[in-house]
């Protein structure tokens, strides 16, 4: 069944849950899911501590060890019981912590400067890790991120860490690029309509029905600003992250963002990250130099589609940013196919998780012989350099949005949708995240509440 609307969605949820004896389950603390006498007594604790008022005893909770995952409240399988949550326990316990971190950022800078609020709230943020979106590349089915990406921004669950490759770069490219104002008004329905029919009018195009290079420069020229990944930074407070794939055999993938890479510009890169090998040509990216000037960035390379290489950057994420919660949108038409839930415990699932593994594994085993076969032969070296990167990818998250259509022609995957599908993908979009929002709310609060005290430690009023 579909919804118009993410409430409508809920008020049948919660009818269901009713029924199904789900709400009931959420009040049972016990459960052998998780260590749920842990997580009440850490919850009467923090209740505790927080009654005294005292914010020296408050911040000595919070050193003593904070994390995502205490006594294993965010196990998969205690989200999928309900639709409309988990247990009340752990939502209580995850509200408690957001708002002691609320009390302490609230103490007077005669208790705590606000040089000592900044390096503990850094501290908190470091130790409990970031969320981060990760669209991936999706060819015509791109309009599908569009619609996940306005569901977690409609409920205030957007992460301010957002990552793409391919079709999902351009989404994630808008999110980065746009200020909230802004966003609200892009994303709106008829605005996305509009803009839809403006760029796939078939009627008025005389080229074929294919994208070509042209067609994805006009997509991009429409959507997004001509900006560094440092300015768009600047602009929004979000950390754009493009993945990128060489040309050459012998070069490394990259992911461009606005602190490894800030003076980029944002465009030649999304061209990069959308050419398909063999479909696209190689493109050569661009920097803003010390004077000012657009001069090419690393002269020597050509790249071409990220998703080839690294699709889904959560190591990189690690790395830079401290990520350890990622969320998925996952309508790459290369894999969409094979995808299975990596937490599903039917057993015809499991087997088919094993046996991806196993053929991952045996994909890795072979690629060193499989090149040296090939290492003369130019492009044959390339190509196969980009289908082992393919086969031995992981795809999955901790949350996983995915199109309930999984098949898509292959002819079709850069083809130039009519308005009315787009919109159609994007909608689709919207009602696949919407059973997932709950989980991401509760997993991602704390980490939210901390970036919005520390951005605002860090921008005092004047």
């Amino acid at each position: 069944m579909k919804f118009s609307t993410y409430e409508d969605w809920q008020f049948d949820a919660r009818d269901k849950d009713e029924r199904a004896g789900a709400v009931r389950w959420r009040q049972e603390e016990e459960s052998s899911r998780y260590d749920y006498r842990t997580i009440r007594l850490r919850l009467e604790e923090l209740r505790e501590v927080r009654s005294t008022r005292d914010p020296r005893q408050l911040m000595f909770y919070y050193d003593e060890g904070i994390h995502g995952n205490t006594g294993g409240m965010g196990t998969p399988s205690l989200y999928r019981q309900a639709s409309t949550g988990t247990k009340q326990l752990i939502s209580d316990y995850i509200h408690e912590l957001a708002g002691g971190l609320e009390q302490l950022a609230e103490v007077d800078s005669a208790t705590f400067s606000r040089e000592r609020k900044l390096d503990f709230f850094r501290r908190v943020q470091q130790a409990f890790g970031r969320s981060a979106l990760m669209l991936s590349g999706a060819g015509s089915l791109g309009p599908f991120h569009l619609g996940v990406s306005s569901a977690l921004w409609e409920q205030g669950v957007l992460p301010e860490i957002v990552s793409g490759a391919s079709a999902g770069a351009i989404t994630a490219a808008i999110l980065c690029t746009h200020r909230d104002d802004e966003l609200t008004e892009l994303l709106q329905p008829e605005r996305l309509r509009q803009t839809f029919t403006t760029l796939f009018d078939h009627e008025q195009q005389h080229r074929s029905d294919q994208l070509s290079a042209d067609d994805v420069r006009e997509i991009i020229e429409t959507w997004i600003p001509d900006m560094t990944f440092g300015d768009a930074y600047e602009h929004t407070g979000r950390y754009l992250n493009v993945s990128v794939s060489p040309s050459e055999v012998h070069q490394q993938s990259r992911t461009l963002n606005p602190v490894i890479s800030p003076n980029v510009y944002i465009k030649e890169t999304l061209m990069a990250t959308s050419a398909v090998p063999g479909v696209l040509p190689p493109v050569r990216l661009a920097a803003r130099s010390y004077t000012g000037r657009r001069i090419p960035y690393v002269k020597s390379r050509q790249w071409v589609d990220g998703s080839v290489t690294d699709d889904l950057p959560r190591a990189r994420l690690r790395r830079v940013y401290g990520c350890n919660f990622f969320i998925t949108s996952q309508a790459n038409p290369m894999v969409l196919w094979a995808l299975q839930d990596p937490n599903a415990s039917d057993p015809i699932s499991q087997a088919v998780n094993i046996g991806q593994s196993a053929y991952k594994e045996w994909c890795r085993a072979t690629y060193p012989f499989a090149m040296r076969a090939v290492r003369n032969i130019y492009p044959v070296n390339v190509m196969t350099r980009m289908w082992f990167g393919v086969m031995t990818q992981d795809y999955t998250a901790d949350v996983n949005i995915i199109p309930r259509k999984r098949f898509l022609d292959p002819t079709r995957v850069l083809a130039k949708l009519p308005p009315e599908q787009s919109m159609s993908l994007v909608e689709e979009g919207r009602n696949a995240s919407w059973r997932h929002l709950e989980r991401i709310s509760n997993c991602t609060l704390v980490g939210r509440r901390l970036h919005h005290i520390i951005e605002g430690l860090e921008t005092p009023a004047s």
